[in-house]
């Protein structure tokens, strides 16, 4: 499951993502309204948890801008009001279901599942780019009849490349999704990982290559046309 966090408050941002990935599901972080519209709009989640007071946009006018954009993507609204009128506001906007802080992780993580079942939506088990699978829950990437077992760092990597196949993921963005906001974690090692990944993907065979885009970041990229 690939979920989108836009939280302006940084610590319980990173403490649900953490949450989340826990769980196995993936996370992008954002920490305010104008960023969290842009990664909604051009990535595919199957639950946006969103604050209500956020800096940019407020989560109010969020959900109004994607229903606009007839992107349907269930949202869960997060605030620290428990007021009706912006219960009823947050619904009427187009948001699905609306929690009030502090709240319990396993209620969060029982509406998500709620959610993803009212959608039709299956927790997947792998993810796939060309002739690549992800193994989700044995974090083993094969290729045909190839497999091989990733690492954490490397399999964490994997699937924020796979799953955001149409974006260039920066070195700053890989740390601080696979390693955190709080680690000492540097280019060269997002650089190693990469070289590790790549000796991986020569020796399943694969099509598939983690291209470099100078002085922006990483992407998957199939054979040249």
């Amino acid at each position: 499951m690939n979920l989108l966090i836009v939280e302006d408050e940084v610590r319980l941002a990173d403490a649900l993502g953490e949450i989340m990935r826990e769980q196995k599901y993936m996370a992008d972080i954002v920490y305010n309204g104008t960023d969290g519209l842009y990664y909604a709009k051009n990535n595919s989640y199957d639950v946006i948890i969103l604050d209500v007071m956020l800096p940019g946009i407020n989560g109010f006018d969020l959900v109004r801008e994607l229903r606009a954009c007839h992107i349907a993507t269930p949202v869960i609204l997060l605030t620290a009001k428990d007021d009706i009128r912006d219960k009823i506001t947050g619904l009427d906007s187009g948001a699905d279901d609306y929690m009030t802080k502090p709240f319990v992780p396993e209620e969060l993580l029982a509406r998500i599942r709620a959610l993803t079942r009212r959608q039709g939506d299956v927790v997947l088990e792998e993810q796939r780019f060309l002739d690549l699978t992800l193994h989700l829950s044995t974090c083993d990437l094969s290729c045909g009849c190839k497999s091989i077992h990733l690492s954490y760092k490397e399999f964490e990597i994997m699937k924020l490349l796979i799953a955001n196949q149409k974006i260039v993921l920066s070195k700053e963005a890989l740390i601080s999704r696979v390693w955190g906001n709080d680690s000492n974690a540097e280019d060269n090692n997002v650089e190693a990982y990469i070289s590790f990944l790549r000796k991986k993907l020569v020796f399943l065979g694969s099509c598939v290559s983690i291209n470099t885009v100078r002085k922006v970041g990483y992407r998957l990229e199939g054979p040249a046309s």
